[in-house]
């Protein structure tokens, strides 16, 4: 397979590079599949967080177990995967390693819906980081062979609209659900018996995703372009050595990223903080924070885009940067202010504005990273800014966020505390290091506009 990879690899790389780009409405029919292929991963990755209380009780279990479901469990095994597989995204067809990942990870959901015991569903959480491994590197690659460096902002912001909807559909739907479940009671399955309402849930969200398999197929892949760059063949090391000669560009976007992914800690445990603090059920919860997330968050995407728009029609080449700098400034008192609110009410109108933001910085972080990276090391690239996002945001955060409330507070109902902690350290030590990096991004976009002028592209 090495061999037939390397052959469509480079001769993607030889056409994409004599042709324009594809035509506009292929462009945007892929960055509508994408979107839809996102919202499934998404959904699928998230909605362990509203049914975590449940697991906790039937399972017995402490926060530091039920961080590793949902941390550890899914990102190791997604960084394990992923890095290994990006030389294969930067090489083979990545619409067909698209089929394969929601295949499998549409299937593992589903199976940690008939788990038994702590140790299955730590198995099965792990096959779903497997099969979504693929999947981000591989849609930004495509994403940027479909548009020029000016549109691809937008494009990316158009994709994340499936991460938006996949985090309010994990909480909207699976409020409704657990409420459904609660007033008729669960199916009964052969071999398997009565199915707890967590159970029936995963199943409902992880099966479906076998039609989004099927839609990817109808996916063209675009040629591969590329722009001057020295950049090694070796895989995974060849993408490593060209970002430590620019470290000054790369060094506080994978820095940064790593800081502010610590915040996530928060966000994986904010069903259990609802429930404890303010006495929410979980399907309370998740039917309010699931509207909120959507509308907020589609509100920050539109806001994003305009912001954007606004920005590079002033001439400015580094209008997505801007964006994340400002969105994360002004993040940082309303994470703060979340976990000390009186009521829950106020705890969720804080979490309003900080969905609002995330909206905007989210899909820039994305973005600035595409920009400046060579198309021969993009699936590799991105697959490392994944790893560091996943295995911190999404398996050391909860983690940590966990067991400082067994640890250091000792007490479940002082969850608001360790997630306080957590925004109070890493936010602003995120936004300083992405100020760091301002200047040298700027440098290089202009450097890079240069070079393809030059070269009459």
């Amino acid at each position: 397979m090495a061999t037939l990879a390397e052959t469509e690899g480079d001769a993607q790389a030889q056409v994409g590079a004599a042709q324009p780009y594809p035509p506009e409405r292929q462009g945007w029919y892929a960055v509508g599949i994408l979107a839809l292929t996102t919202t499934f991963a998404t959904l699928d990755q998230s909605i362990l967080g509203l049914l975590i209380q449940q697991i906790i009780d039937d399972f017995s279990l402490t926060d530091t177990q039920a961080s590793l479901l949902l941390g550890p469990a899914f990102a190791f095994v997604y960084a394990l995967v992923g890095i290994p597989l990006s030389p294969l995204i930067d090489r083979w067809v990545r619409t067909r390693l698209l089929v394969i990942g929601v295949t499998v990870w549409s299937l593992a959901t589903a199976a940690c819906g008939l788990a038994m015991n702590f140790v299955q569903l730590l198995l099965m959480r792990m096959l779903v980081g497997a099969g979504e491994a693929v999947n981000s590197p591989s849609a930004y690659s495509i994403l940027s062979d479909y548009f020029p460096r000016e549109k691809l902002p937008k494009a990316v912001y158009g994709m994340q609209v499936g991460a938006v909807a996949g985090n309010g559909l994990a909480l909207l739907l699976g409020g409704a659900m657990i409420y459904i479940i609660g007033s008729i009671g669960t199916p009964t399955l052969p071999f398997v018996g009565e199915l707890r309402p967590w159970q029936t849930v995963l199943l409902a969200v992880g099966l479906p995703g076998l039609l989004i398999a099927l839609l990817l197929t109808t996916l063209k892949e675009p040629p591969r372009r590329t722009f001057k760059a020295q950049v090694s063949q070796v895989p995974v090391l060849g993408a490593i050595r060209y970002m430590g000669l620019h470290l000054a560009v790369f060094g506080p976007l994978f820095i940064g990223l790593a800081l502010g992914a610590l915040d996530a800690g928060g966000r994986a445990w904010a069903a259990p903080f609802f429930q404890r603090t303010y006495g929410w059920e979980a399907s309370t919860y998740g039917i309010v924070a699931g509207v909120v997330a959507i509308i907020a968050m589609l509100g920050g995407l539109l806001t994003g885009v305009k912001w954007v728009d606004y920005l590079q029609a002033r001439g400015l080449v580094d209008a997505p940067f801007r964006v994340i700098v400002y969105t994360r400034a002004l993040n940082i008192p309303f994470a703060i202010a979340m976990p000390l609110m009186p009521t829950g009410e106020l705890a969720m109108a804080c979490f309003a504005a900080y969905f609002v933001l995330v909206g905007m910085t989210g899909p820039m972080l994305n973005a600035v990273l595409l920009i400046v990276t060579p198309n021969q090391i993009r699936g590799q690239v991105m697959a490392l800014y994944l790893f560091i996002f996943i295995v911190i945001g999404q398996g050391l955060a909860p983690v940590i966020t966990g067991a400082t409330t067994d640890y250091l507070f000792t007490s479940p109902e002082d969850l608001r505390w360790s997630i306080l902690l957590l925004h109070a350290i890493f936010l602003p030590a995120a936004l300083l290091v992405t100020l760091i990096g301002w200047k040298p991004y700027r440098e290089e976009v202009e450097r890079l506009a240069a070079e393809e002028a030059a070269d009459g592209r």
